[in-house]
């Protein structure tokens, strides 16, 4: 089984590059994130193309911002919209769908942004996490996948200059502490589990020439149970994705279970061309 998660950041716009993505890799389970289509708007567009191959599909959307998606073609069962007492913004938003697919249960999540630390939008999203773990302790962990856009780096190492970011979301001890307490029911972080040492992102901003350089980081996760993670046999981060025009600014993440059509490839997959930069010489473009 082939599961992939994707920030397409608008599927709109993604569309000319997300069917033959879809063709190419061949995913069978896709967690979409940043949809930004509502329920209705998902199925006029996209309904035909993916039942023609032969995905059932599951979503939780809003026109506009955020919206989350599950497709499946190894079966779609006990679909659940949302987090059970999760926190809104004021009111609740389209984070996170659920389904059962091939056995796994498996959770597609957006999680919020933060903003900047100590703001409103900052506890919004440790609210948010902490019903996420509830949900996800509530079910069967050992059988579940986690997957989509976290919005944390769980480490140092999962962002090209440390230093850079520095008062900015994404790398607080508490969004780190919350994200190791989901994982803590026994949730393995597949990509680095089984590339524990490499320079491995998915998500590059469009500003500066940052993914040319390699200046990234990694906040799109694969956490998978304890009776999934044994099954993997690749991991890794679709980089070719995120070439060329028009691109999502997040790349693919893509999880082979029991086997591996292209082999155990990754972590990116092609690699980058150009060198890590030396650390404290790149800012974040929003950092002036």
């Amino acid at each position: 089984m082939r599961v992939a998660t994707w920030n397409v950041n608008s599927l709109k716009q993604r569309l000319p590059r997300f069917l033959p993505w879809l063709d190419e890799r061949q995913p069978d389970v896709v967690c979409l994130q940043e949809t930004k289509l509502a329920d209705d708007a998902f199925a006029e567009l996209l309904g035909d193309e993916l039942s023609n191959r032969e995905y059932a599909v599951a979503t939780h959307g809003e026109a506009t911002w955020n919206g989350v998606a599950i497709l499946s073609r190894v079966g779609l069962g006990d679909v659940a919209a949302g987090i059970p007492g999760a926190p809104g913004f004021p009111d609740p938003e389209a984070r996170a769908v659920s389904a059962t697919c091939g056995g796994i249960r498996v959770v597609s999540v957006y999680v919020p942004n933060g903003r900047s630390p100590g703001s409103e939008h900052y506890a919004y999203k440790l609210a948010w996490l902490a019903s996420l773990r509830e949900m996800v302790a509530a079910g069967s962990p050992e059988s579940t996948i986690v997957c989509g856009d976290m919005n944390i780096a769980p480490t140092d190492a999962d962002v090209f200059d440390p230093a850079a970011y520095v008062g900015h979301t994404h790398v607080t001890p508490q969004e780190r502490t919350a994200l190791s307490q989901l994982e803590a029911l026994g949730l393995h972080d597949v990509v680095r589990d089984r590339w524990p040492s490499e320079r491995v992102f998915t998500y590059w901003d469009y500003r500066a020439g940052m993914f040319h350089q390699d200046l990234g980081m990694r906040i799109d996760l694969v956490l998978a149970g304890g009776r999934v993670a044994p099954r993997v046999r690749a991991a890794w981060v679709d980089r070719q994705a995120r070439k060329g025009s028009g691109p999502s600014d997040h790349a693919p993440v893509i999880v082979d279970l029991d086997e591996a059509p292209d082999g155990d490839i990754g972590p990116v997959v092609p690699p980058p061309s150009n060198p890590a930069a030396r650390r404290g010489k790149v800012k974040l473009p929003q950092s002036g």
